[in-house]
């Protein structure tokens, strides 16, 4: 039995186990299980694979992203800049690091923006937030990042957020967890009255389906995506690295 899972902390929300079960059965690989690895501290990683038998790769969700890395033997493959890794290959008790959120992202957004849409607000600065701003700059598209405390890696605090920005930046990407089920009434703190039709809005979240982020960004007239068609694309990336010989 090859055996595949998730690692974070909760684990309620979790999309992949689905998804990968229906994979399985849809596809008939019979041979194939994924399983929900909740654990409540990261250090505790390398003692789940060294003890599952049959354990072949691990997608890495919140809050472990960024602190997984150093439990890892091999992150060439995740790029320089990027201080995150959501997916980990595993042959013969070694471990490579990998970050699907990239190409998640990347093709779940880019076709939908508009050629004046070029300026973004990253809402939080966790692991998610790094494959956001690897896309961005990638695609050359300007963005601040903003967190609850101004730290590193962030450019100001929801507290500094006024029209003029809002107005000025015209992709807005809600990297937080705010707003997941079972937490859904809650929403990050921006003038949502200062939104308009031009705007895109992005919210990682996908469950539940619209949160109250994307309900405010409707009601302005913006266009409003959740992260579901990332977690696809992500998903079937990390497939073909754990398949990939």
């Amino acid at each position: 039995m090859n055996l595949y899972g998730l690692v974070g902390y909760p684990l309620g929300h979790s999309f992949s186990k689905k998804y990968f079960t229906d994979k399985f059965e849809e596809e008939k690989l019979i041979y194939n299980q994924y399983e929900l690895f909740p654990i409540n501290a990261i250090e505790k990683v390398r003692e789940l694979i060294n003890s599952t038998p049959g354990l072949k790769g691990l997608n890495v969700t919140i809050p472990y992203k960024q602190s997984v890395l150093k439990y890892l033997d091999d992150i060439t493959n995740i790029p320089g800049s990027l201080k995150a890794c959501n997916c980990i290959k595993i042959v013969n008790g070694h471990t490579y690091g990998y970050n699907t959120d990239i190409i998640g992202f990347e093709k779940s957004i880019l076709p939908k923006l508009k050629t004046f849409q070029k300026s973004a607000l990253i809402l939080g600065n966790g692991g998610a937030a790094e494959a956001v701003k690897y896309v961005f700059e990638k695609n050359r598209i300007n963005f601040e990042v903003v967190s609850r405390i101004l730290h590193a890696g962030s450019t100001m605090t929801y507290a500094d957020i006024t029209d003029d920005i809002i107005a000025k930046n015209l992709i807005i990407v809600n990297t937080t967890p705010l707003g997941m089920h079972p937490g859904i009434n809650s929403y990050p703190q921006i003038p949502y009255h200062s939104v308009g039709s031009n705007h895109f809005f992005y919210d990682l979240v996908y469950n539940p389906e619209t949160t109250v982020f994307l309900k405010k960004a409707k009601e302005q007239g913006a266009y409003a995506q959740n992260g579901h068609e990332m977690l696809v694309s992500q998903a079937e990336e990390s497939w073909k690295i754990w398949n990939d010989d």
